[in-house]
């Protein structure tokens, strides 16, 4: 794996950077706040313009070209800005299955869409409760949906839902019409203001197969883990500056060797989790088996983290609980996406189930 990106990767990145923290103070998670839609209309407009919802999806579909690690350098930057955006699980959970799996209607009908700005979100398969989830039957020709789909993110601002529910025991992927189902919000810590769907025999506008369903959380746990690697290199990044401006005892905090470990063992979390989790991706991108790379890298950096805001409170002290204090907001994150498709034990039993040591 080369971890080195190219001449255009570069530039998506650093373009990413740039736009994101001109607008952080008017559409980061801070300014979300309360907000009932969780996000900036204004910047999302301005994403779709600036061809990030089609950027991983091919030119004849209205797509950009490029592909999965491409985009996650974008969420990548919304993590390290801390911008709430329903980017995520449009183009990951909803796009990349489609455009992976999907018929050529499909992928022409879907990926327009949401290449053109549409808002979509996912509804997986419950992954604390096997058994659990919304269930299918076939009505015809066509298929009934029915069960509800939990903590479904950006749901109250979507125009359709890719809810992943059980048809003759195995998973499959089902396109509503989300003016279909009934949306029960729920109070978390979170920005992406997720709500309970209720599905009552909403008819499916149309249906993709197992291997969507399934890549509908392979996709999602993949770029949960970009956007908590940007997220935690920020916090080293406003760690460090404080411990060199900080001063204690006539000197910066920064000179003191307890500081330097902790400033240290970040970096190594850091580095760390953005080796595991573009492992991931990359793999993810080549289009070969990546089950196990993103059960190690949804479970590592998950801890990872959560170890390094952890640190990050630990050098910036009191100053770091207050709420005029960004530390706060990534704290926060790392305890919703680390929760995110599945949790870190979840991803050490599967992982330890695959290779056959339960």
């Amino acid at each position: 794996m080369d971890l080195s990106l190219t001449e255009d990767q570069e530039l998506i990145a650093s373009t990413a950077r740039e736009v994101l923290a001109s607008r952080a103070e008017t559409a980061g998670a801070r300014a979300m706040d309360g907000d009932p839609a969780g996000y900036s209309a204004a910047l999302w407009k301005e994403m779709v313009e600036l061809g990030w919802t089609g950027l991983a999806f091919p030119e004849e579909h209205g797509g950009v070209g490029g592909d999965f690690l491409d985009v996650c350098l974008l969420f990548e930057q919304l993590g390290y800005a801390q911008v709430p955006s329903p980017l995520l699980v449009s183009v990951a959970c909803c796009g990349l299955p489609v455009a992976r799996f999907g018929t050529p209607e499909q992928k022409e009908r879907w990926l327009r869409v949401i290449a053109d700005g549409q808002v979509v979100t996912a509804a997986p398969l419950p992954w604390d409760r096997p058994g659990e989830g919304p269930v299918a039957v076939r009505d015809g020709d066509a298929f009934v949906v029915s069960g509800t789909a939990t903590f479904v993110p950006y749901a109250a601002s979507a125009e359709n839902i890719l809810v992943v529910a059980r048809l003759d025991d195995e998973p499959h992927a089902f396109w509503v019409d989300a003016s279909d189902v009934a949306l029960h919000p729920v109070e978390t810590i979170g920005a992406d203001r997720p709500c309970h769907v209720e599905l009552d025999g909403v008819r499916a506008l149309d249906v993709l197969g197992p291997d969507a369903a399934k890549a509908v959380s392979l996709f999602g746990a993949a770029a949960t883990c970009a956007e908590m690697v940007g997220a935690a290199q920020h916090v080293l990044d406003m760690t460090v500056q404080y411990a060199t401006e900080r001063e204690q005892f006539g000197q910066a905090i920064g000179s003191f060797q307890a500081v330097q470990h902790h400033c240290a063992n970040m970096a190594i979390d850091v580095l760390g989790s953005r080796f595991i989790a573009y492992e991931a991706i990359w793999r993810l991108s080549a289009n070969w088996d990546a089950g196990q790379e993103v059960a190690m890298a949804k479970a590592w950096v998950s801890e990872a983290y959560e170890r390094v805001c952890a640190l990050g409170h630990q050098v910036h002290g009191a100053i770091g609980f207050t709420q005029e204090h960004d530390l706060h907001l990534f704290s926060e994150h790392a305890m919703t996406a680390s929760l995110s498709f599945g949790d870190a034990d979840l991803h050490y039993e599967n992982l330890a189930a695959d290779l056959h040591l339960d």
